[in-house]
């Protein structure tokens, strides 16, 4: 019986001391488990005469009693004190302002876009569009491309078979719409484009927009006071300096890259235009007849141009953005800024 005593106290004042579930339930398997301290009491009975036993069985199972009764509370205990921690954690402060839900915004690129048509729309030039997946027609040879010029190389197309490719440019758009419609037409054609690159500032899969205008009596004034216009517009400067320089294309004749002064450094020079005070922004030409006899129309009546340019590249200059990776990395901290 002074055991028995002994084993309560010791009991009682290792349960007080628990704070832990898992070290409560290792508590219990101590002493009230098969191989526990008060199981061992109640197996050793049977050694006992029968008065004895009886009044040894009576005293254990009152020890049993009280060790469940603490081992109740105890858990009990610890719940308690748990929720209470959790319910501090928690709290609200219900006096506080309410933060209100989290707007989305319209991605550069497709603000770009918008804003691009909406300039070219504004001087009567519609917006058409085609499909992504072309043939070599439409891609190269309706654009005057011969069969061994370098943009035909795997290195720089996308190949889905024999006859198939995803478009490098979106020229083929104009080739699809002029077959389907008569002169005069003045339209842009914005959309993805597919090449094989991939670094800070050219990506596999990237935005560009090409206009065309084919009248009886288009000539490249025209064309330079387009462009002028459209960039003087886009950047929101009357002044902004445009230049175009002799350059080749197959698909144009005479064909020129449209240079602008630079929009960081105003011309002065710096990092961005590699201290030249110009920004290359895309090329343009005078149509070549051979384009205009591939879809059918008299090259001795109609004289046309057309433009190209990096969408994205637009972008990058009008909002800052120095990788091209930026806008396709889904960034949403990149993003928000244009919420």
């Amino acid at each position: 019986m002074q055991n028995l005593d002994t084993l309560l106290n010791q009991a009682l004042d290792d349960l007080n001391g628990i704070t832990d579930p898992v070290e409560l339930e290792q508590a219990k398997a101590r002493y009230l488990g098969k191989g526990g301290a008060v199981t061992e009491m109640l197996r050793g009975l049977g050694k006992l005469d029968p008065d004895a036993r009886r009044e040894a069985g009576a005293a254990i199972n009152k020890v049993k009693e009280r060790l469940e009764s603490a081992l109740s509370c105890r858990r009990e205990a610890i719940q308690a004190a748990r929720l209470e921690k959790q319910l501090a954690e928690e709290a609200l402060d219900v006096t506080l302002p309410g933060r209100g839900q989290g707007m989305g915004g319209i991605h550069p690129v497709t603000r770009t876009l918008e804003r691009i048509q909406g300039i070219f729309h504004s001087i009567g030039f519609s917006t058409v569009s085609g499909p992504e997946i072309e043939t070599d027609f439409f891609n190269f040879t309706a654009l005057n491309i011969p069969e061994d010029h370098p943009a035909r190389a795997m290195h720089d197309t996308f190949y889905l078979d024999e006859g198939h490719l995803l478009r490098t440019h979106t020229s083929p758009i104009q080739i699809h719409y002029m077959m389907e419609n008569t002169p005069p037409v003045k339209i842009i054609a914005p959309g993805r484009v597919y090449r094989v690159d991939s670094d800070a500032t050219h990506s596999p899969m990237f935005h560009q927009v090409e206009g065309l205008w084919v009248d009886e009596e288009v000539n490249f004034t025209h064309l330079k006071g387009v462009v002028s216009d459209f960039l003087q517009r886009f950047f929101e400067r009357e002044t902004l300096k445009v230049r175009f320089r002799p350059s080749f294309f197959p698909f144009t004749e005479p064909s020129a890259e449209i240079d602008m002064g630079c929009v960081f450094c105003e011309g002065a020079g710096c990092r961005v235009c590699s201290h030249t005070g110009w920004l290359e922004v895309g090329g343009c030409g005078m149509v070549h007849p051979n384009v205009l006899a591939h879809v059918g129309w008299d090259s001795e009546k109609y004289l046309g141009f057309a433009f190209g340019m990096g969408l994205d590249r637009l972008a990058m200059l009008k909002y800052g953005v120095n990788d091209l990776r930026l806008f396709f990395a889904n960034d949403i901290r990149f993003l928000n800024q244009f919420n």
